[in-house]
């Protein structure tokens, strides 16, 4: 497991350890269904309560050290693999992802996992305050924002400091992504609406109203209509928008 330490990620290591975020976080998995791909296994402390699922499960771990320690101890269904997931050759039947992310690779993990498009499922163990704004409490970052007509994102938790030893100086959280089915937006479109979102989010303005005349230059009288056939309010923030407000902005804009 990984060190969360005033955002950025130390040299140590720190371990999962309290049985009821365990839990908490194997019962998440235990909802999804077909195999399974870990990021990070460590000690095994996902690893192994998992493999009552009877599915596959295939664990990619950098640490050669972790990866015999664990070799030994799981059962025939799960293979432990060395490497580094970022290089790691993504399967490409519909598999579930899992594991705990070590805080400065969160962004470059989740931008390959988004990118990728085999995997149906992925629950994952961020810091806290990553876990929440990729979730949309409180506020949708931008990546959430751009992603969203593909991936429902969640929270499914928070795991207190104390779970882990030793003990890091930040909690951390349960981020759940799920693929949808029918995207809002087709994939063919997704640069397109990718580059509107950063013109939203980049853009000077109290509100979508200014923010969308200054940011993507649409006049004043467009403005109006167009947000109110989005259910969007004049005052709102980019951040604050939802999956179908920004689908619905998109496709009337000018």
């Amino acid at each position: 497991m990984h060190t969360f330490t005033h955002g950025r990620h130390e040299n140590g290591q720190n371990f999962l350890t309290d049985p009821r975020s365990i839990r908490s976080v194997v019962d998440l998995v235990a909802r999804t269904h077909g195999p399974i791909l870990e990021i990070g296994p460590g000690e095994g402390a996902l690893t192994l309560p998992m493999q009552r699922f009877g599915r596959p499960i295939t664990a990619v771990e950098i640490h050669p050290r972790m990866v015999r320690r664990l070799q030994s101890r799981v059962g025939r269904r799960t293979r432990v693999l060395e490497g580094d997931f970022l290089r790691h050759r993504l399967p490409r039947e519909p598999h579930v992802v899992v594991g705990n992310l070590p805080f400065h690779l969160t962004t470059s993990i989740l931008r390959r996992l988004l990118h990728d498009s085999s995997w149906e499922e992925a629950v994952l163990i961020t810091q806290w305050e990553v876990a929440r704004r990729r979730a949309g409490v409180g506020g949708s970052s931008m990546m959430t924002a751009q992603w969203a007509p593909y991936y429902e994102f969640g929270l499914g938790g928070r795991i207190p400091a104390a779970a882990y030893r030793p003990r890091p100086s930040v909690d951390a959280g349960i981020l759940t992504i799920s693929r949808r089915e029918r995207p809002l937006i087709p994939w063919k479109d997704r640069k397109g609406y990718a580059g509107f979102v950063h013109g939203a989010f980049t853009a000077s303005g109290h509100g979508m109203g200014q923010i969308l005349q200054r940011g993507l230059r649409i006049s004043r009288r467009e403005v109006g209509p167009l947000l109110g056939s989005a259910g969007v309010r004049r005052d709102a923030t980019p951040s604050h928008l939802t999956a179908e407000q920004w689908t619905a902005l998109w496709r009337r804009a000018p």
